[in-house]
């Protein structure tokens, strides 16, 4: 498919924007290309939210595909009301026929159009963050302001580091050029050489149901900018976000005079899932994924045909040792053990503390006081209620629900719930889902009772024998189970030397000391690598080099001159 004159302008209009990513990237400083303010958009479009989400309701969402075969859909918000949106259901086979026949056109449209064209898109889900927020909302049950955040431009700044990435590596490979060789009496031997970026095939984005577009994003784009049409495969339970999404970029692809179809949403259900049938097929030859280690973990033994990233579960940990204000250091963890009611992948669960206590400033305190100070720290929080449900959100799976009374039950017996769950009303959607986080105490040779993920607003304070023995047992469940983030607390600065080689050693990001407005939970774009790739959690990291390098192959020609 020929292109029109406006695949050639959207990298001019947004090269701009490109340098700036790769000036950034190449310092690891903050910078965020979109605003997280609701302040910074314009008032219509945040004010007009809510009417054109629920203009979406209880209808059908019509995108471009192939032939339709039926039809799904039975997403329910966390909050309490089902969507009532249906979206068409494509013949799989057919469609992977057609994106092998559009990648070709796609990946001789060159480095600058794919790149353009990718920025534009950017842009223009940018322009709809609002009623993104409320589509991220009610899918996932992010609080409002979460949703908008976490689901808009934070997912979009992703989504531009992921497009910049991959725009040096390709760049570093140049097109052509000339090698000269020489042979003595005999000469120089020439060759004038090219090189040709060459994509791998169809990419498969498998997506969760916590964060849409936030995990989806990262790949989706890398696969698309390195010149592989795109499946995106939603969670059942949030379909939406990506539809919108997916709508947005057909309509650019289309604009710039490319078939639409080089991304396509593929949407599945529970009853008849379609992510193992898709990620069999030899024709899909990337894989992105956010979930459950089981299913990441099928993925990685079996679908050895296909590149494959993965995200899933970890055991994310807090080591105490020692603190200048244990006020400032709860409260700080209070949050994060609140925020979104414990459903994000960077949630902290595993909280070691010494069983002989810890030093806070000038004072001792026991095992007893920092658990009690944790507990406080999240009732603090709790407090008003009205506004705990603001940054709780809502439970967004009834397994989760499920989990946390599991949890307490398990410890009966073994150790002692400091804090119980329970349930809220939330002011605006008294039909929500809402847990407060639970809390439990538990001794440090239990690791069957802790040494697992539990996903939901769960969390451990774990006696230890000391601080050597609470990195040795974060070693060990890190090393067996995997994680994204750690989290340190000491004023020994050789203990926090020690943190330092733990992290290396287990490969997880490391936070220390936080005690302010930043927490364990958050990963800023352009500045942290979220995840390593380098534990069980999982095996890619958003976003490196090798994220988006492995996308594509460098095919090269030789001839004499």
């Amino acid at each position: 498919m020929s292109t029109n004159t406006d695949a050639a302008t959207f990298f001019e209009q947004h090269e701009e924007r490109l340098n700036q990513a790769l000036e950034v990237l190449a310092t690891r400083g903050y910078w965020a290309p979109y605003p997280e303010h609701t302040k910074s958009y314009p008032e219509e479009q945040i004010q007009g939210a809510q009417a054109a989400f629920e203009a979406r309701l209880n209808r059908h969402y019509p995108l471009k595909g192939v032939t339709v075969v039926g039809q799904a859909g039975n997403e329910r918000s966390p909050y309490g009301f089902d969507l009532g949106i249906t979206y068409d259901q494509y013949d799989t086979n057919e469609l992977m026929d057609h994106q092998q026949a559009a990648m070709k056109s796609w990946r001789n449209a060159g480095v600058k159009t794919r790149v353009g064209i990718c920025l534009e898109a950017i842009q223009r889900l940018n322009a709809i963050s609002g009623e993104m927020a409320q589509a991220v909302q009610h899918t996932s049950g992010q609080s409002n302001m979460m949703a908008f955040q976490a689901g808009g431009p934070h997912a979009q700044d992703r989504a531009v580091e992921a497009v910049a990435t991959a725009w040096k590596a390709m760049r570093d490979v140049p097109e052509s050029g000339e090698w000269h060789k020489p042979m003595g009496r005999r000469g120089t031997q020439s060759l004038s050489k090219r090189w040709h970026i060459v994509p791998r095939g169809l990419s498969l984005a498998v997506a969760c149901c916590t964060f849409p577009t936030w995990n989806t994003y990262p790949g989706l784009f890398a696969s698309l900018v390195t010149g592989n049409p795109v499946l995106v495969k939603p969670h059942p339970g949030s379909i939406l976000p990506l539809a919108m999404s997916v709508e947005i970029i057909q309509q650019v692809l289309e604009e710039a005079g490319f078939d639409p179809l080089l991304v396509a949403l593929v949407v599945d259900t529970p009853e008849q899932p379609l992510a193992k049938v898709l990620a069999e097929d030899k024709r899909v030859q990337l894989i992105d994924f956010t979930g459950s280690s089981e299913f990441g973990n099928w993925l990685e033994q079996n679908a050895t045909h296909a590149q494959v990233f993965t995200e899933k579960a970890g055991l994310n940990t807090v080591i105490i040792d020692s603190v200048d204000d244990i006020k400032a250091v709860t409260g700080n963890l209070g949050f994060s053990l609140s925020l979104y009611s414990g459903q994000m992948c960077t949630s902290p669960q595993a909280i070691y503390v010494p069983r002989t206590g810890i030093q806070a400033g000038d004072a001792h305190m026991s095992f007893d006081d920092v658990a009690n100070a944790i507990k406080g720290a999240v009732q603090h929080w709790m407090a008003d209620k009205d506004v705990a449900c603001a940054f709780l959100g809502a439970i967004q799976s009834q397994r989760t629900n499920a989990r946390i009374d599991a949890c307490r039950e398990q410890v009966e017996g073994r150790g002692t719930v400091l804090l119980d769950s329970e349930h809220l009303t939330h002011p605006e959607f008294p039909d929500a889902l809402v847990r407060t986080p639970l809390l439990l105490s538990v001794d440090g040779k239990d690791v069957d009772l802790y040494g697992d993920e539990q996903f939901g607003p769960i969390a451990y304070v774990i006696a230890t024998d000391s601080t050597e023995h609470s990195m040795a047992l974060a070693r060990q469940t890190i090393g067996e189970k995997g994680a994204i983030a750690l989290a340190l607390y000491s004023t020994d600065d050789e203990v926090l030397d020690q943190g330092e080689e733990l992290a290396q050693d287990v490969c997880v990001s490391l936070s220390v000391n936080l005690a302010g407005g930043f927490y364990m939970n958050q990963s800023a774009t352009f500045s942290d690598f979220h995840a390593t790739g380098g534990n069980a959690a999982a095996n890619t990291s958003f976003t490196d080099s090798a994220f988006v390098s492995r996308r594509f192959v460098v095919v090269q020609s030789r001839r004499p001159m």
